[in-house]
């Protein structure tokens, strides 16, 4: 048995194929997980467009973790610090 850590959130929808798909939503959603004292945050990389209209009080405090796949969401939600294909961890989305 393997448990998310405490400080961890993440949102987005998972297609039949295993992609993590965008939702909306962001802002308030990652507000809120600042608000309850969340310290990372998992969220589809196609939503990175949504990074700027977070307040930057909230990006400089939180950790952003941007997934494509359900394997980058498991592992990363699930510890598995070890593995190659982690999903993306960045501060800021990477340039278009």
């Amino acid at each position: 048995d393997q448990t998310v850590r405490g400080d961890t959130a993440m949102t987005g929808e998972i297609s039949l194929r295993g992609l993590v798909l965008p939702v909306g939503g962001i802002k308030e959603k990652v507000l809120a997980a600042h608000r309850a004292g969340i310290k990372r945050v998992l969220l589809p990389a196609r939503n990175q467009k949504d990074y700027e209209d977070i307040p930057e009080s909230a990006r400089d405090a939180l950790e952003f973790i941007w997934l494509e796949t359900v394997d980058d969401a498991m592992q990363t939600a699930l510890g598995d610090e070890g593995c190659a294909d982690q999903g993306a961890r960045l501060t800021e989305p990477a340039p278009a």
